[in-house]
């Protein structure tokens, strides 16, 4: 398993092109669907068994908010994509601060995009190991 010192929670790397489907997945399935948005709210919801993808921001400070998080979801069997940003995380969740994590719980019209990011997961995980 490759972690980087500097982001002890970031398991693998995901293209960028990745996280901007997974940025547009979070925003369609807020206005679709269902979502959860921070650390609480997100493993709450994968402990539940109710988180049908997890997306977690790289640059958490500090990381220690997060690194339960791939763990969690790995436990669970919960497909999970990092984002670079926790800015933008937040503002595709739709609220005014950054969000460290976000859970899709109903997928609504991002239904294809949580769809491709899961199958996503399991290749990166497979090469990120």
């Amino acid at each position: 398993m490759r972690m980087s010192s500097d982001k002890p929670h970031v398991r693998f790397s995901v293209p960028p092109e990745l996280a901007e489907k997974a940025y547009e997945a979070v925003r369609l399935a807020r206005e679709s669907g269902k979502i959860k948005k921070g650390t609480n709210e997100v493993t709450k919801a994968i402990e539940r068994g109710l988180a049908k993808l997890v997306v977690i921001a790289e640059d958490v400070d500090p990381p220690e908010v997060v690194l339960h998080l791939p763990f969690l979801c790995e436990e669970k069997k919960v497909p999970y994509i990092y984002v670079p940003s926790k800015k933008r995380l937040g503002e595709a969740a739709n609220i005014q601060v950054a969000a460290a994590s976000a859970a899709i719980l109903e997928p609504g019209k991002a239904k294809d995009l949580v769809d491709e990011l899961s199958r996503a997961y399991e290749e990166l995980k497979a090469k990120g190991k």
